[in-house]
């Protein structure tokens, strides 16, 4: 098994060439795990730039058969990653898309040259720069990945900006059309949380669910997707929200959750929460009840399991989750390396997602150059259906369907 070295670490860009010094510097850990509401914007961006390994010799051939014409090649496919690597809020995490996105180059670069743009804060929480550097990467590059929050991809949008092939890697605020030329590919807990209310509701005619909610943001969000799509499949909830401090629910929260469920008794309950705050949940309901939930319901990497860390009060709790926190034999999972965390620095279960969304970004980027406009992808997120540059855009994520064994996240139906 190969390594890439810590998050921070400049190993993973070996053979790139600087042409301006940066910080990466980032902050020590994410406080929305969607990247949700995040004001960033960019001072002036450092490129560096990876160019395509050399051609390889052409066939021999016959001295008594002349050669048939060799067409000509495609151009080199340019590829710019826009990220905030200079950030003080999002620098952990544009560092880890960024290692994650230049592991997936290096095996299946296919030809194309990939610039980096670093970008940072702004003082007055302007995207002007944001905007700028964006312009810049469209002038000299065919495909622009990123930005990478939700606050820089809805003002792409609101300034009519996309002129080129960009594929944004988190959703917009709001629910307006996207431009032709937008791919949103960011890993959506409120896409997550539609999925998993499909997979709860499919074949039931009269299960009403609990749906429980922190105070966070992110959470009300996913809460209100699965409430929606609960819905639309003809279906009852009654959404609670639980006063909370952290992942800490204090015993009136705790107590207001017994009442619902002695009045209400829900045939399911899905959780809008995180780890902590689930194990909480799980001690008050008990469990006979069926629970669902979101990745955030796990928090552990693979290589991090021990049976000292087990959780196995969260046992059947149901779930999904990428292939790359979850399934060590999954084909794309094996072949791509992992990161060396450093030494003082614990495993992060989201910034490995984010890493896992950097490998599939280049991927897909990687397809686009090649011209391809409807492909599928066995992906280390999970499987990818995308159509992009034919006059129809759409994305598609299926991540795997999992649930607690023995204390840790396993894919519900293992790997054969």
């Amino acid at each position: 098994m190969a390594w890439l070295t810590p998050w921070m670490g400049r190993a993973v860009l070996v053979g790139l060439c600087a042409t301006a010094g940066a910080n990466t510097t980032g902050a020590a850990g994410l406080s929305d795990p969607s990247l949700a509401a995040v004001e960033l914007v960019v001072p002036t961006a450092s490129q560096q730039t990876l160019p395509a390994p050399p051609m390889s010799p052409t066939s021999l051939t016959s001295p008594t058969s002349p050669a048939p014409p060799t067409p000509p090649a495609p151009p080199a496919s340019r590829i710019a990653l826009m990220l905030p690597l200079r950030s003080e809020a999002l620098g952990q995490a544009a560092e880890a898309v960024r290692a994650g996105f230049v592991a997936g180059f290096e095996r299946d670069r296919n030809g194309a040259v990939l610039t980096l743009y670093s970008t940072g804060d702004s003082a007055d929480g302007s995207t002007a720069e944001v905007l700028s550097t964006y312009a810049e990467a469209v002038l000299a590059n065919d495909i622009v990945v990123g930005p990478l929050s939700r606050t820089d991809v809805t003002a792409l949008i609101q300034a009519d900006a996309v002129r080129r092939p960009t594929i944004a890697l988190s959703p917009p605020e709001g629910d307006g059309a996207l431009p032709s030329q937008l791919l949103v590919i960011g890993l959506s807990l409120e896409e997550e949380a539609r999925q998993v209310a499909t997979w709860a509701g499919t074949g039931k005619t009269d299960a009403r669910a609990l749906v429980l909610s922190g105070s966070a943001a992110w959470q009300r969000r996913t809460a209100k997707a699965y409430v929606a799509q609960w819905q639309q499949l003809g279906l009852e909830s009654q959404v609670l929200e639980l006063p909370n401090t952290g992942s800490h629910f204090d015993a009136a929260s705790l107590a207001t959750l017994k009442k619902a469920l002695q009045t209400d008794k829900p045939a399911l309950a899905f959780l809008a929460l995180d780890a902590a705050q689930a194990r909480q949940v799980r001690a008050v309901v008990g469990s006979e009840l069926p629970l669902y939930g979101i990745s955030q319901l796990n928090p552990f990497v693979l290589q991090g399991r021990t049976s000292s860390t087990a959780w196995p009060d969260l046992d059947s709790t149901r779930l999904l989750d990428l292939p790359w926190m979850i399934e060590p034999s999954h084909p794309a999972v094996m072949i791509y390396p992992r990161v060396l965390p450093s030494p003082d620095q614990p495993r992060n279960a989201n910034l490995e997602r984010l890493y896992a969304l950097g490998i599939d970004a280049s991927r897909i980027a990687t397809e686009i150059g090649a011209r391809h406009t409807d492909f599928t992808l066995d992906g280390v997120s999970g499987k990818l259906a995308v159509k992009f540059g034919d006059g129809t855009t759409s994305f598609r994520r299926i991540p795997l369907q999992a649930i607690y064994r023995d204390g840790f996240v396993s894919p519900l139906v293992p790997a054969r």
